[in-house]
């Protein structure tokens, strides 16, 4: 019998990380945590299926901690992401997990962002290393990254990685750690290609399924059948957007071509959308995320792959396009809203062309998709509703030493905004987004670009 409290693991975890867990509300395990940790902190290889928001970051993360030697500034474990949003957000939860561990260094190691200050951090020494595939390896190249001395190798999302093409670089990294070390493995889907590199680079690995991280139960399924054309896909996802109206919603499409299209046609309609795909430079990418994350856009159109790693407290619809290629990667989108207990709604568009993946996809849910009617096409005539936020980018970040606190006082001092009127803060190396009420936006630039930040200028202007 699997344990259901992390304090049922005190023999195993310090008491400086159980009181820290139970700081961050680590109370009762998720599914994935109680199944998986126990052969985690045992040293075993792990296989996990399990879906984003499972948990499964704790569960890995933990593990990591567990085996650290602090001591010795060498890199002593390794995960390996799909994007550079899920690398930041792992190595955000990995250090406040570290955070009752003394001189824990992790390091986020993502292209996109400038190769030499990660190699003048690498000088210094790390324990954890979180990066994508493709900029791991040019730092092995260049010899930057070391690996000798790892202990414990991650493949998180795995399956997103071999979709995006990682899967020589995994390999190329793989042959240049030591081969006695621990491998964990988490998947939210397991093809034929995950299975090929389990069995080549994992020793008598644990296998660990769970099913979805979420109750299902909140989730209101909707399928619609439509004409197989991009017009008419479209004007079905308008209808859908203003009789619902939902505060934040994702569209998923199967194509990049899709997705432009697709965002172009929603802004000429009114709708306030925005476009993710992977040809995105990364600076648009961060910028996409957060507006959509801080409420400045109600609706985001991206592929599957873009969207890994998006983090959205609450996501009140997803709508599918078209059906996904792979059943279980219809029950991972879904699964995006519907969270924490809270409800949401999926809707579904497919073609008479698609009735083998409806069945394929009827056989996995256990039961029957029946299309529902249309909404009317007088829906047609009313205006979209217009998100209620406005983002301000503002030309200073980390390297400025810009914190939240920073931001937030400058906009609600003398003369300034009501601090209602302020949304959530996001500060990147060169740069800080702020959501402030649309009805506020041009007093906060004024406010900001006509006062200081630390007795600095800076520059402020709505995106």
């Amino acid at each position: 019998m699997m344990s259901n409290s992390f304090s049922d693991l005190a023999a195993e975890l310090a008491p400086g990380i159980l009181k820290n867990l139970e700081s961050l509300g680590y109370i009762e395990m998720t599914p994935i945590q109680a199944e998986s940790l126990p052969h985690i902190l045992s040293g075993k290889d792990v296989i996990g299926q399990a879906r984003t928001g499972s948990g499964k970051t704790a569960a890995f993360g933990l593990g990591l901690i567990s085996v650290l030697d602090t001591q010795i500034f060498d890199v002593q474990a390794l995960v390996l992401c799909p994007t550079r949003e899920l690398a930041d957000q792992v190595a955000k939860a990995i250090r406040q997990l570290a955070r009752a561990t003394p001189n824990v260094k992790i390091l986020s190691l993502c292209g996109g962002a400038p190769f030499r200050p990660q190699a003048a951090s690498l000088e210094y020494g790390a324990h954890i290393v979180v990066g994508t595939p493709g900029r791991i390896e040019d730092h092995l190249r260049k010899k930057t990254l070391v690996l000798d001395a790892l202990k414990v190798l991650v493949l998180d999302e795995a399956d997103r990685m071999l979709d995006m093409g990682f899967q020589d670089s995994i390999e190329n990294i793989i042959e240049q750690v030591p081969q006695q070390r621990q491998t964990l493995l988490f998947s939210a889907t397991f093809p034929d290609s995950i299975r090929s590199v389990t069995s080549s680079v994992m020793d008598d690995p644990v296998t660990i399924e769970v099913a979805a991280g979420h109750d299902n139960s909140t989730i209101e399924q909707h399928f619609y059948l439509v004409n197989d054309s991009a017009e008419d896909r479209a004007n079905v996802v308008q209808l859908l957007l203003l009789q619902h109206a939902p505060n934040s919603a994702v569209v998923f499409c199967n194509m990049k071509k899709e997705v432009a299209e697709l965002a172009e046609q929603l802004v000429e309609a009114g709708f306030s959308a925005l476009a993710l795909h992977g040809d995105l430079e990364q600076r648009d990418r961060d910028s996409t995320l957060v507006r959509f994350a801080n409420g400045s856009a109600t609706v985001l159109v991206a592929t599957d792959v873009a969207a890994r790693g998006l983090d959205i407290e609450s996501l009140d619809a997803v709508i599918n396009f078209q059906l996904a290629h792979d059943p279980e990667v219809h029950v991972h989108r879904v699964g995006r809203t519907g969270r924490a207990g809270q409800q949401g709604s999926a809707f579904t568009l497919y073609s008479p062309r698609e009735g083998r993946k409806i069945t394929a996809l009827e056989e996995l849910l256990q039961y029957s998709v029946e299309p529902e009617s249309l909404p009317s096409s007088s829906l047609m005539s009313q205006q979209p509703a217009a998100a209620t936020m406005t983002t301000l980018r503002i030309d200073g970040g980390k390297k400025q030493k810009l914190r939240p606190g920073d931001i937030l006082g400058a906009l609600t001092g003398q003369d300034g905004i009501a601090g209602s009127d302020v949304g959530k803060i996001a500060i990147f190396d060169t740069c800080a987004y702020v959501a402030v009420s649309s009805g506020s936006a041009n007093a906060a630039v004024k406010k900001i670009s006509r006062g200081k930040l630390k007795g600095r200028s800076f520059r402020a202007w709505t995106i």
